[in-house]
Parts: structure tokens; C-alpha cells; sequence
């Protein structure tokens, strides 16, 4: 899965500020959208004149459209009857079911031939649902999850719920989207971002996106209406699900040791007590065939992210960051430290766990 955007019909933005967001979105590499069909505040004239050369320049760009339905959507899409087979003439690719559709009818859908996912709320699922829709013969191939956003503030989830979610949705191979803030044009009718973690209502779009993936969040997509060009090129670049991002604050200039603590590293499983140590670093070094001089070999506090030097012999290499405070060791040189805003991410590097230095 990749991370995708939003786009919003009879709301902010223009047919034309929207179809260059899809056309943008598109050439910087990013395959998904969420749109909504049933917002309040939409304007239902606009957004039925709008669907449709919405769906065609998303199908003319091969994305992915994702829409939440309910009941009300049928009347506003003037449909009879809820048919896969005219939300997929539409160019609706999946299907988000927030309310309104039994087990039975859930796992029918999942059991089609168009192609079409189904999304479920993976703020409000439960193991107990979970296993009834496996009972029901849902298709896991077509089945995903993906949290809700929340307009207004201090309703946004907690960390800690969605960690317990998607632990839940990935024992049973169910992927999970998740969505962060951009305010380059927060929506209204509130403006006050649309996050699924209430935490990212405050802390920059990098970090959040972030956040999310090492959480384990398969899919981030920026909720707000119009994100910035830079929002897109992370958006576009992030995208590794299993890889922990980490920006730290480099000190050293060396760019051959800027150019291995830039390689992605493995957490090793024998956990250490004082330091987060890597499985690839020393080979890294090998490869590279450079010597490690001395250099700010200062005290290591928590947080410091250090390579041993020459002077440690056959440990010359090992890349560590620190899970305490140490002594300064003339064998040991600091080349960067991660600043506070990214301390909160150490907790993901778990033994067995990719990560990666932004430097």
C-alpha cells in the first residue's frame, strides 16, 4: 500500500485547485485518494457536478479512490439500489463501510469479481468482529481498515488505542490507514487540521507522517484539503511502513560517515541494555573500506547516536544510539544526537526493527 491524499467535493477547494492536487499528487509517485460522499457542510450541487471529472482524471492516473458510503450516498448519487457494479462504472475503487451493513453483508461485498476493497473503521473494530466476518467467508484479499479523522480538537485517538488497533488488524493481515494534518489549508468548517491522533494536531507534518509508519500505519493520507508541495514530496517519499525514520542533528562533516549512517539499519535482536545497536554497521564499513578517525568523542547522552572509531579495534563501525546517559570514551566518536521532538520515536526500535537516519 502507499500513502495517498485527500479531496473533498463541494467544500474549499475549486474543480480546478482539485484536479491540479490530483494531477500533482500523481506525478510526485502518490496512488491513493479518500474522498467523501456524505460530509454535512458539502454543497450537494457542486459535489454531484464535480464527481465525476474528479473519477475521471484519478482513473486517467491510475490511483486508487477510496470513499467512505453509507446508506445516505445512494440518494445523493441518485442510485437505486447499493451496486458494486456502479460504484466501480464510477471509478470508486474502495469502498470505506463506516455504518449500516451487517457482518454477512460486509463479507458478500469483499466476495466480488470488480476488483472493489472494502474498508473498515479500524477505530471500532473488535476481535470478536473480526472473527464473525471470517466466519461469514469475507475475502481477506479485499478487506482493509482505516482509522477515522476528527475535525474538532481533544477528540483525536490516543497513541497508545491506536497501537492496540493496529496490533489487532495486523494479527489477522488486514492493512491499516491512518491520516495526519496539513496546515497549508486546514477544511473547514472547523480548520483545525484532521488527524487521527489527536498528538499531530500540534507536532509538524514530517513527524507526523513519521509517527504513523512507525507506528505500523501501512497507508497515511493527509486529511486536509490542499497540501503543500514539500507535504507531497514527503508524502510520496515516506512510504516504508516498516522502517522507523529518525532526523537527527548531525555532528560531524565526514562524508563518508555521513554516507553509511544514511543506510537503513536493523535493530539487533540480543537487546542491549544501555544502547540500541545495529546488525549491518560495521559491515557497512567494510564494504565502504574506510577508517573511522577520532572525532567528538564527548560525553554520550541519551539520545546520541555514535560510531565507534579505529581505536576500538575489530568494533570499528558499530553504529549505536544511546538508551542512557554514558561517559565520554576516546574510542567512540558522536556524530549526531537525536533533538527531544524525536525521542518519542526510540520507543519503535525494537530488537528486529528497521530504521533510518534523514541526514
Amino acid at each position: 500500500m502507499a500513502n495517498g491524499i485527500s479531496v473533498y467535493l463541494g467544500l474549499d477547494n475549486t474543480l480546478e485547485e482539485n484536479l491540479t492536487l490530483i494531477k500533482k499528487a500523481a506525478k510526485a509517485g502518490i496512488t491513493r485518494i479518500f474522498t467523501s460522499l456524505h460530509i454535512p457542510e458539502a454543497d450537494t450541487k457542486k459535489l454531484q457536478s464535480e464527481l465525476k471529472p474528479i473519477l475521471q482524471l484519478a482513473k486517467k492516473e491510475n490511483l486508487d479512490v477510496i470513499s467512505d458510503v453509507s446508506p445516505n450516498t445512494l440518494a445523493l448519487l441518485k442510485m437505486d439500489r447499493f451496486s458494486l457494479n456502479e460504484f466501480a462504472r464510477l471509478g470508486l475503487t474502495t469502498l470505506r463501510l463506516d455504518y449500516g451493513f451487517s457482518t454477512k453483508e460486509i463479507a458478500d461485498l469483499t466476495n466480488n469479481s470488480l476488483g472493489i476493497k472494502i474498508q473498515l473503521n479500524a477505530s471500532t473494530i473488535t476481535q470478536e468482529s473480526i472473527i464473525k466476518l471470517f466466519q461469514a467467508g469475507v475475502n481477506p484479499n479485499a478487506l482493509e481498515a482505516s482509522h477515522n479523522f476528527f475535525p474538532r480538537e481533544n477528540t483525536g485517538l490516543s497513541e497508545n488505542f491506536i497501537a492496540e488497533k493496529n496490533r489487532l488488524l495486523h494479527r489477522h493481515h488486514i492493512a491499516v490507514s491512518a491520516f495526519i494534518p496539513s496546515f497549508n489549508r486546514p477544511r473547514s468548517p472547523i480548520g483545525a487540521g484532521l488527524p487521527t491522533m489527536e498528538l499531530h494536531r500540534t507536532t509538524s507534518f514530517d513527524f507526523s507522517l513519521r509517527h504513523l509508519l512507525a507506528l505500523g500505519i501501512d497507508s497515511v493520507f493527509v486529511g486536509d484539503s490542499l497540501p503543500c508541495d514539500e507535504e507531497l514530496t514527503l508524502l510520496s517519499k515516506l512510504t516504508d511502513n516498516h522502517v522507523v525514520f529518525l532526523r537527527p542533528d548531525l555532528h560531524t562533516a565526514e562524508s563518508n560517515i555521513i554516507n553509511l549512517i544514511s543506510k537503513k539499519f536493523t535493530t539487533r535482536i540480543d537487546e542491549a541494555q544501555d544502547v540500541i545497536r545495529t546488525q549491518e554497521s560495521r559491515q557497512y564499513l567494510e564494504e565502504a573500506g574506510f577508517s573511522v578517525q577520532p572525532e567528538h568523542c564527548g560525553k554520550r547522552n541519551y539520545g546520541c547516536i555514535t560510531l565507534d572509531n579505529e581505536r576500538y579495534g575489530r568494533y570499528q563501525g558499530e553504529l549505536q544510539i544511546l538508551k542512557a546517559d554514558l561517559p565520554a570514551d576516546h574510542r567512540v566518536n558522536v556524530v549526531a544526537s537525536l533533538p527531544d521532538s524525536e525521542l518519542k520515536l526510540l520507543k519503535y526500535l525494537q530488537p528486529g526493527v528497521s530504521f533510518k537516519l534523514l541526514v
